[in-house]
């Protein structure tokens, strides 16, 4: 192995300083500084977990203590010419899960106990917030070097403890008098840069410090953190190569995949489109496709939250639609958690209707798409053994490639069967949360087969398209019939409207099979009786159409 091509992939490394010391791989940002302390002094800025916020932050702190070797090279050498070195305060809350006030408390202490040694503060008060006050004020001894303050991932301590609703009021409530140091400081302060995930309402940070420039979705700025499509393509062409050749696939290939995997974030209307940092410096490290940004946590707190408030999943079949002054307005405790899934990265801006001021959202790529529908179906089928995870989906889909439609509709049974009756909350045993089960186990199989559910005649219950075959389902809920005289059920008939048999009918008199009359393909039609008091598949019908029209 030549050495001397190794390259140093800058993962886990989010001080800007070292990574420059160790040689690392680094996609300049610097020429957005320049604007930014040109134009304003406070500044928050959103963006989802893993998308390099932390080491923009960092950057920032490294040129305001006038760091100048760090930034030899870079953008930000053609603008600076004094590298004056400013008092810093860096807080950074990535370092706790804050599972209580008092760690936070301890993680705040600490952090200015390092500022006030630094700046020989000797007169420390008992309340946090008045010593963040007097760190600042005693940190600016010259008039002309005032403070600069960046607070990394803000929000961390409020959104680590949502499902605990005392300890996040409280949290709140101190947010509000600690934040609020920054208004009461603003002559002593010559810049101040905060990042997080999420802009929660209500709290200090937006109302109290009311000259806040929220840049997450300014145009201006849409570059600022994750990797452009030039960006790629200038710094990593080689690796792009080397990563098709490891996977045997020519260069085109890979970039396309890339692109599908791991781009598609959109942080304002008609802005370029940016890849997940994150996955890719792990896939080209790795030379490996991969789900790298779901491997380094789970959302299990927005998971939590569409399933207790029953939000309709199948909506992200197609994109969401959010008014302009709603898309960065979330607040504790409200049903729609549109604005916090576009805010913590599972769903981007696919477009902007300026007559109706409303945005588009939806999944920006696969990577996030599969990894957030993975996340979430054990809530709505916890099968022992974690079944449900993308391999039970390339399961089912292996036995449609093998053309054993009995065989799919097996598994299909057994699925449902495994699923124990105690798991699934009595309040959402019902129609709904099985056929979102249904909605969620279909689309984790577009993984690997191409799933459809519309045709231009209708809207079938699903269709897997495989190499040599179209498979059409359509699922009807079994009730059953009661008699009155004997006080027995009576089983659906054939010509029952919720019968396997009613099935295949509405698959041949809409149409559904249609469109891909002209492929070639087998077409197998599936209809199956789903029943609520059995929990599950009850009997289907396969039939295949013997002539291709």
């Amino acid at each position: 192995m030549d050495i001397s091509k190794i390259r140093n992939w800058p993962v886990g490394i989010q001080d800007f300083k070292d990574l420059r010391q160790r040689g690392c791989i680094y996609v300049d940002k610097t020429q957005y500084i320049p604007q930014l302390i040109a134009v304003g002094k406070p500044y928050f800025l959103g963006r989802p977990r893993r998308f390099g916020k932390s080491l923009f932050a960092s950057t920032l702190r490294y040129y305001f203590e006038g760091e100048k070797e760090s930034f030899r090279g870079l953008a930000i050498e053609a603008y600076e010419k004094e590298w004056k070195k400013y008092p810093v305060i860096y807080i950074d809350f990535n370092i706790s899960s804050f599972q209580t006030f008092h760690s936070l408390e301890v993680v705040i202490d600490n952090i200015l106990k390092k500022y006030e040694a630094k700046y020989g503060i000797t007169d420390i008060a008992d309340d946090l917030s008045v010593r963040f006050s007097n760190l600042i004020r005693g940190a600016c001894t010259d008039e002309a070097l005032k403070v600069a303050v960046i607070i990394d991932e803000y929000d961390k301590p409020l959104v680590n403890t949502m499902e605990n609703q005392e300890l996040n009021d409280t949290i709140r409530a101190f947010m509000k008098g600690f934040y609020g140091v920054l208004k009461a400081m603003d002559s002593y302060l010559r810049f101040v840069f905060i990042t997080g995930v999420t802009k929660f309402s209500k709290v200090s940070v937006f109302s109290d410090l009311n000259q806040l420039t929220d840049i997450t979705m300014d145009r201006a700025y849409a570059g600022i953190c994750g990797i452009t499509e030039t960006e790629l393509i200038t710094h990593f062409n080689s690796d792009i190569q080397t990563l098709a050749n490891e996977n045997h696939i020519p260069y085109e290939a890979a970039l396309a995949k890339l692109k599908k995997l791991y781009d598609g974030y959109h942080f304002a209307k008609d802005s370029e489109g940016v890849y997940n940092p994150f996955s890719i410096m792990h896939t080209f490290r790795r030379n490996d496709f991969g789900d790298y940004w779901f491997e380094t946590g789970t959302p299990t707190m927005l998971v939590k939250i569409l399933e207790n408030n029953r939000f309709d999943i199948r909506k992200f079949e197609n994109d969401l639609t959010i008014a302009a002054n709603s898309i960065d307005d979330y607040r504790f405790g409200q049903i729609d958690i549109t604005p916090l899934l576009y805010q913590s990265g599972y769903l981007t801006i696919k477009a902007y209707d300026p007559v109706l001021n409303q945005y588009t959202l939806g999944f920006p790529n696969e990577e996030v798409k599969y990894g957030f529908l993975v996340e979430l179906m054990p809530q709505y089928a916890p099968v022992p053994g974690g079944m449900v995870h993308s391999f039970s989906a390339a399961k089912f889909v292996e036995t449609l490639f093998n053309g054993d439609a009995e065989g799919f509709m097996t598994l299909l049974k057994a699925f449902f069967a495994s699923i124990p009756y105690d798991a699934v909350k009595a309040k959402h045993r019902d129609e709904q949360h099985y056929q979102y089960t249904f909605w969620m186990l279909f689309k984790l199989m577009g993984q690997f087969v191409e799933t459809e559910v519309k045709s231009a005649q209708g809207r079938a219950d699903a269709v897997v398209i495989t190499a040599d075959a179209v498979y059409v389902f359509e699922f009807k809920l079994y009730r059953s019939l009661s008699n009155k005289r004997s006080g027995t059920k009576e089983a659906a008939t054939a010509t029952s409207p919720n019968s396997a048999e009613a099935a295949i009918r509405q698959i041949d008199d809409k149409g559904y099979l249609i469109p891909y009359s002209a492929d070639g393909k087998r077409l197998v039609k599936i209809g199956a009786e789903f029943s609520i008091s059995k929990r599950g598949i009850k009997r289907w019908l396969i039939k295949e159409n013997t002539v291709n029209k």
